[in-house]
């Protein structure tokens, strides 16, 4: 069964990335922040396409549902000085 933390590995080990967080606990459905520089200039659908790219065919096999919210870390920034 996968794992957040395999999620997490994954995106790390394709994608440069400043933060990763990835939560489920149910080995099917998960919820990830994921920050990087490489999601400058993309819009929401290319951002996860690259995330998609990332985890390849466990997308397909592994990972039932994964929800993202992708940032740039300027935006990471913005939000967190926010809360």
């Amino acid at each position: 069964m996968i794992t957040s933390e395999n999620i997490k590995s994954y995106i790390e080990g394709s994608l440069p990335c400043e933060l990763v967080k990835v939560e489920g606990d149910d080995g099917h459905h998960f919820n990830a922040i994921i920050v990087s520089h490489e999601f400058r200039g993309k819009n929401k659908i290319q951002q996860h396409q690259l995330v998609y790219k990332a985890l390849g065919d466990r997308m397909k096999q592994e990972i039932h549902a994964l929800s993202m919210k992708t940032l740039t870390p300027e935006q990471w920034s913005e939000n967190n000085a926010q809360s």
